[in-house]
């Protein structure tokens, strides 16, 4: 636990953290640039990259998105991050990462490519969630799609209500 006035924004600025798209925060910190890039169906990517991601009071939710590669998550500190996950026959998994593992809580977390995932900070002491992940074949941009509420309302259905949380309004 770090005990400090405001611990996130400290997290963010001791790891130079900026906002992600998805929600949270994020700072890329590897990518496999002394090795060949691998020719995948969205063109030439690094063999893995990684990053840092924070989720805080202020920014709690990493909306649903789908990306195409396989990602690692690993828990660091902070509160715990329950994750959403829908996969293609619409059946739902919600682990969480956190320290408490014998809680059931996990330190690790594989999120094939394809399951369209979101994350949100359970309430705690720290007021942020720290973790890393590993992305490969590497993470780009091009590859991963931002949650469209109506549409993945359509599409499942029985996860309306989680959906309608863990996205922003359509525009």
């Amino acid at each position: 636990m770090i005990s400090c006035p405001n611990p996130a924004q400290d997290v963010i600025k001791a790891l130079d953290l900026e906002p992600h798209v998805e929600g949270g925060y994020f700072r890329r910190t590897y990518q496999a640039d002394r090795r060949e890039m691998l020719e995948t169906t969205g063109g030439p990517r690094y063999l893995m990259t990684s990053i840092y991601y924070l989720l805080t009071e202020d920014s709690p939710v990493g909306q649903f998105h789908f990306n195409q590669s396989d990602i690692l998550h690993y828990f660091h500190l902070g509160d715990a991050i329950e994750y959403s996950l829908i996969h293609a026959d619409g059946s739902l998994q919600t682990p969480v990462m956190g320290s408490e593992v014998l809680s059931g809580q996990q330190l690790q977390l594989h999120v094939p490519g394809g399951i369209w995932k979101a994350s949100r900070l359970l309430s705690g002491s720290n007021g942020f969630g720290l973790i890393s992940e590993a992305v490969s074949p590497g993470f780009d941009f091009a590859d991963m799609e931002i949650g469209d509420r109506r549409k993945l309302s359509t599409r499942f259905p029985q996860h309306r209500v989680l959906i309608e949380m863990l996205t922003r309004e359509d525009d």
